[in-house]
């Protein structure tokens, strides 16, 4: 199971932190990816870390401005995302891929196992 949590209200120009917790029975995965949703729109790939490299993937229009990071210990993986415009505003879901898939296939919502319940950003003008 995964817990995210960290969502909020901020003003464009500010920072928040999604974290993404997994619970219950211990399992082990290769890849974790944050992917959001906006109202009236498909879900979007944000970023995802390979958990043993660790790998990172963005898309364009978060790169620079947000970073994704796990913690081994805490089974836990973050999202820090700064500098938040408007157009960041979404739910963001985090996900978990078991076996092993190409670098850009990560973008693939398709091929994760394991979601979690979304948490609701929002990004005042």
């Amino acid at each position: 199971q995964l817990q995210a949590s960290g969502g909020g209200l901020v003003q464009a120009g500010g920072s928040l932190r999604l974290s993404c917790a997994a619970s219950g029975r211990t399992f082990s995965t290769y890849s974790r990816g944050w992917f959001r949703q906006a109202p009236g729109k498909e879900r979007e790939f944000v970023a995802a870390i390979v958990w043993s490299d660790p790998t990172t993937y963005y898309v364009d229009s978060v790169k620079g401005r947000f970073t994704i990071s796990r913690d081994n210990a805490k089974n836990t993986v973050y999202l820090q995302m700064n500098s938040l415009k408007p157009e960041d505003t979404a739910i963001y879901y985090c996900a978990a891929v078991k076996s092993p898939i190409w670098g850009p296939r990560h973008a693939d919502s398709s091929l994760y196992d394991y979601w979690g319940q979304g948490t609701q950003v929002t990004v005042s003008s």
